[in-house]
């Protein structure tokens, strides 16, 4: 049966009609899971319909079953470069040409990553975000794509077709820091195994399998890139956690990609905080702070005579003591009405401080 229905999704994509051979390519898929050339077709159905990031995704399984795959490389590359991930299109077609290496696709394409990187570089600059050329506002350029003479064409021609998206089964948020972007999937008692994150340059491909439903796939180009490497999963009983390594300390407006909004830098220099002033009718002012400094010094520097002295003294000694040392002077002081004040809590913590009053003077008991 799965043989059956990719016999029609390749008709279908003969036929031009991409989103039918993406359904096709979807139920033969549901019957062989580990087909991994079912995964790389329909990689190249979604990127005749313009939907990269899911050509990434299956591009990603495709590997993921089958490690030298050579076309799964080819249509990640490819998907990359309309994403405008450079580096890591490089990366995917230099690992696909190692598996193919007498073909001229993949070094075509890699040139092409090789010119837009420099473009991208020479352009940051000047700009925070990457020009484009004049025009229609995005990149065109050479996919030979083709997997077999017998499913695709010659030359890559995008089509513009409008796909429903499915209603997303989980609730999801995201916050900021300078350093990076933390995004919440409300997605409750999912096992960690079920869970697959994929990271590229800017874009971020989270597919959480649910028993009995239909996958859940959440899959974007970010507002900013990102450092895939040092990106992080953390998956918990109620949601799933995944921590965004900006490459650049930029504010995100929006956890999406868009044209339309130039990224601002966070200034993360940290300035001293003024001093307080207050308010005076007086044509000079006071300075509160030192005053303040003075009279703690003073108050430090302070002679006190008999029992004020002897006072100080005893709270000195208690504010500089540690933990067991205070609750020596304290335990002793109660115990002994008075009488008593030791430091050493091994000597007075097991047993009780009888009292012990000055020579010449008697202990009595108040009657109450």
């Amino acid at each position: 049966m799965a043989k059956e229905l990719e016999y029609k999704a390749k008709e279908a994509f003969l036929d031009d009609d991409f989103a039918l051979a993406v359904d096709y390519y979807s139920e033969a898929i549901n019957l062989d899971p580990n087909n991994s050339l079912l995964f790389a077709d329909r990689a190249q159905a979604h990127i005749k319909l313009q939907n990269f990031t899911e050509a990434v995704s299956d591009a990603n399984k495709a590997i993921q079953l089958s490690p030298s795959l050579a076309k799964a490389y080819l249509r990640k590359g490819t998907a990359c470069i309309k994403l405008e991930e450079y580096h890591t299109a490089k990366v995917a077609l230099q690992t696909g040409a190692s598996f193919a290496p007498d073909d001229s696709r993949f070094t075509k394409l890699i040139q092409d990553c090789d010119r837009y990187i420099a473009e991208e570089t020479n352009d940051f600059a000047s700009t925070l975000l990457p020009t484009t050329p004049a025009g229609n506002g995005s990149r065109l350029i050479d996919t030979s794509i083709e997997t077999t003479k017998e499913t695709e064409r010659d030359s890559f021609v995008p089509q513009i077709n409008e796909v429903a998206t499915s209603r997303p089964k989980f609730r999801h948020e995201y916050y900021q820091r300078p350093e990076e972007v933390v995004v919440t999937i409300f997605a409750k008692g999912i096992p960690a195994d079920n869970i697959v994150v994929d990271f590229g340059e800017q874009i971020m491909s989270v597919t959480i399998a649910v028993p009995g439903q239909e996958p859940y796939r959440y899959q974007q180009r970010l507002f900013g890139k990102i450092i895939p490497d040092r990106c992080r999963v953390v998956v918990l009983s109620t949601k799933v956690e995944i921590r965004l390594a900006k490459a650049e300390a930029l504010n995100w407006t929006s956890l999406e990609y868009s044209k339309d909004v130039l990224p601002q830098k966070i200034n993360t220099q940290t300035s001293q905080p003024e001093r307080p002033t207050y308010p005076s009718s007086k044509p000079r002012t006071k300075d509160w702070d030192k005053l303040e400094a003075l009279m703690k010094k003073e108050e430090k520097e302070e002679r006190l005579d008999g029992d004020a002295a002897l006072n100080k003294l005893f709270r000195d000694i208690y504010q500089n003591a540690d933990e067991d040392m205070r609750r020596a002077m304290s335990k002793s002081f109660l115990e002994s009405n008075g009488t008593v004040l030791s430091t050493d809590w091994k000597e007075v913590g097991s047993k009780k401080v009888e009292s012990s009053p000055p020579q010449g003077l008697e202990l009595k008991k108040w009657e109450y």
